[in-house]
């Protein structure tokens, strides 16, 4: 299968930045989609951003200007560059990928990572 280990969490006053990563691993053969999501205390899990394989970009209106999405195809490695972070940003972010895995036949799945928290204090 696939396994997705994110990195890069923790504490950040409004205003700094951290950067997101997150690896896959496993029987590969091919990335599609890769992106993060967060669900912040309370609220439904929500698309933060999205970077297809062939470089497309989607942001969440609310990130836009101040996070960026980007990946190193190479690496089967997603980052989110995050900047200008405000309190309202403070969640559990998740990395989620799209995979074709050499099983046979080969198959297609979606994988989440286990989370990482990020906390933004005011």
């Amino acid at each position: 299968q696939v396994q997705l280990v994110e990195s890069g969490g923790g504490l950040v006053q409004a205003g700094g930045s951290l950067r997101l990563s997150c690896a896959a691993s496993g029987r590969i053969l091919r990335i599609t989609s890769m992106g993060w999501f967060r669900r912040a205390p309370g609220k439904q899990r929500e698309l933060v951003a999205t970077i297809t394989s062939g470089g497309v970009l989607n942001y969440a209106y609310s990130v836009k200007g101040r996070f960026t999405i980007s990946r190193d195809n190479a690496n089967n490695t997603v980052y989110l560059q995050m900047n200008s972070l405000k309190p309202e940003d403070t969640a559990v972010y998740y990395c989620n990928t799209g995979a074709v895995t050499a099983t046979m036949p080969p198959a297609y799945e979606n994988y989440w990572g286990q989370g990482t928290q990020v906390t933004v204090s005011s």
